[in-house]
């Protein structure tokens, strides 16, 4: 990926993750939830079949993962589905949100063997109608963000020359946030296709049944701030330089989705701690019970990789999870405090 004119940070962030995931191997340079331990998806599996119940069992039902990854997380869901709702399992009409071939393949390669054919699309708009429960495990982070500054004069906006931002006149203005205060001088980020994807989803929310949950890394408090990353070959790399060779990153801004969502009339819960909410649905029990009758050092594999998503230290408190749902539905798993 080459280029020295001035391009907007969020087609400029847009082009290099393309490149990015086309190219190469993302997990070779991080690891997900699901690919730390199976009981993350298969928790998130039983999220979905309560939640299913509580739509009151619509058969058929659209279930929805945008970001898939390698098909871990729907395969370990789809297993334990399978296994204690089985009545789910058959209403299920599975779809996923993919652009990457590369990543395509890997998730039909993963779900081969649990007897559900999935449909991809390249976009949200294109699902059918119906009934639907989404699944969105760190996809939010990586769209693309515009970057505002606060000046005297008003907002300009942060544009990528090379390999370092200039600043250009702002065509656009921040949504006003409750609780969200700009001081001069301040960055504020936008990130209109997350903002794109709550209205998508509230607007079908308002005439049928249906419920959404994301699980990224971001702040359940409105603030302001440079929070746009890369990780290049596993490491920390600075954001501008190796475009198409980085993940290219930024925290999700949950209490502008969340405010967007009730704005909407929509049933907003949380954002909570991922600890919190993963505690609260039985990680650790269900981690317990897989790690019953296995060797010692499987055994520790299991509860390390519990911890590792749960401990506030860890995973637990740096990553949140934001649920939405029709007006007339409650969600599981939120509410709790802080999981220890």
């Amino acid at each position: 990926m080459s280029g020295t004119a001035a391009e907007r940070l969020d087609r400029f962030m847009a082009r290099a993750n393309a490149a990015y995931y086309a190219g190469r191997d993302p997990f070779a340079d991080f690891t997900t939830a699901p690919e730390i331990t199976q009981a993350f998806g298969e928790i998130l599996g039983a999220w979905a079949a309560v939640t299913w119940q509580a739509m009151g069992a619509p058969d058929p039902v659209l279930l929805v993962e945008a970001g898939p990854g390698r098909g871990t997380l729907m395969a370990d869901a789809l297993r334990l589905v399978g296994r204690v709702a089985p009545a789910f399992g058959r209403a299920i009409r599975l779809h996923l949100l993919e652009t990457s071939p590369r990543l395509r393949a890997s998730q039909a390669e993963a779900l081969s063997g649990t007897g559900v054919v999935p449909t991809w699309h390249d976009r949200l708009d294109t699902l059918p109608d119906g009934p639907f429960i989404l699944l969105a495990n760190e996809f939010l982070d990586a769209l693309p963000i515009r970057q505002l500054v606060r000046t005297a004069g008003g907002w300009m906006e942060r544009w990528v020359e090379g390999d370092r931002f200039v600043l250009r006149d702002a065509d656009v203005q921040p949504v006003a946030v409750p609780g969200r205060s700009v001081a001069q001088g301040d960055v504020l980020e936008l990130c209109e296709p997350a903002m794109a994807v709550v209205r998508h989803l509230t607007e079908r929310m308002s005439r049928q049944p249906g419920a959404a949950l994301f699980l990224d890394y971001g702040s359940d408090r409105p603030g302001t701030g440079d929070t746009l990353q890369a990780l290049r070959q596993g490491r920390p790399s600075p954001p501008l330089e190796h475009p198409g060779e980085a993940d290219l990153t930024a925290h999700v801004d949950f209490p502008l989705l969340a405010h967007l969502a009730r704005e909407a009339g929509v049933a907003v819960h949380g954002p909570d701690g991922q600890g919190a909410f993963l505690d609260g649905l039985g990680l650790f029990a269900r981690t317990e019970r897989l790690a019953q009758g296995r060797p010692p050092e499987q055994a520790r594999a299991l509860a390390d990789g519990a911890h590792r998503l749960a401990a506030p230290e860890r995973m637990g408190r740096l990553f949140k999870v934001l649920g939405l749902c029709h007006p007339t539905m409650a969600l599981p798993g939120f509410g709790r405090e802080e999981a220890s």
